[in-house]
């Protein structure tokens, strides 16, 4: 029995920085392509859309990564993540035709894709720092929402997070999904498919019935 215990704990362990690294790579695939369109649209340089494909896909990362100590963040220690927004951005730029034809729900689909994968994966990382859960779960928000944010700031807009349907909150739900299933000390895989699935969900919805959080007048 010990022995198997001891295996079960093993198994998480080692799935959890997996888990991290694929959703990562994942949700930084698909940031970044949507920052490479946004500098497109306006009108940026190839530079620019390297600059706005990068803050789009790692910025949140990079901000989670320093306020829980994991420095150098992991966005500028390992060469996956740059590669990844970069090789992005690169498609983006040579396929823009293709990608600018893309329908509208299917866009709206990779984002809240994109949206679940970072704000499972910042909570993850968070958890794994020994940050309370709560607060782990607002890290996984930050993850998932700050590099639109500061894309959107490059970009001279208002950040879309503070406009537009549910957003941030579906990437909150599924942090907190995620964070309460590990508290119950459940498998992570399975943990992680239901917080992501929850977010990905109550976004889609939200674009869909157009759902909004209440406003003041």
């Amino acid at each position: 029995m010990r022995s198997l215990a001891h295996n079960r704990e093993s198994g998480i362990r080692y799935a959890a920085p997996t888990l991290v690294l694929a959703a990562d790579l994942a949700g930084i695939f698909v940031f970044a392509a949507e920052g490479a369109l946004r500098a497109i649209a306006g009108n940026l340089d190839l530079l620019g859309i390297a600059v706005l494909s990068f803050s789009s896909a790692l910025c949140g990362g990079i901000v989670r990564d320093v306020l829980i100590g994991a420095v150098p963040p992991a966005a500028i220690k390992d060469w996956r993540y740059c590669t990844m927004a970069f090789a992005a951005a690169g498609l983006t730029f040579l396929l823009w035709p293709v990608f600018e034809h893309i329908p509208r729900p299917l866009v709206i689909g990779l984002d809240a894709a994109g949206l679940s994968l970072f704000a499972i994966a910042g909570t993850e990382k968070a958890l794994d720092y020994g940050v309370n859960p709560f607060i782990a779960a607002l890290l996984g928000t930050i993850t998932g929402t700050g590099g639109g944010t500061i894309r959107d700031v490059l970009l001279a807009q208002v950040p879309g997070v503070l406009r537009v349907d549910i957003y941030a909150t579906a990437a909150l739900l599924g942090s907190l999904i995620y964070v309460c299933g590990r508290a119950l000390r459940l498998r992570p895989l399975p943990v992680a498919i239901a917080g992501g699935l929850a977010c990905f969900v109550l976004r889609v919805v939200a674009v869909w019935q157009h759902w909004q959080l209440p406003h003041a007048g």
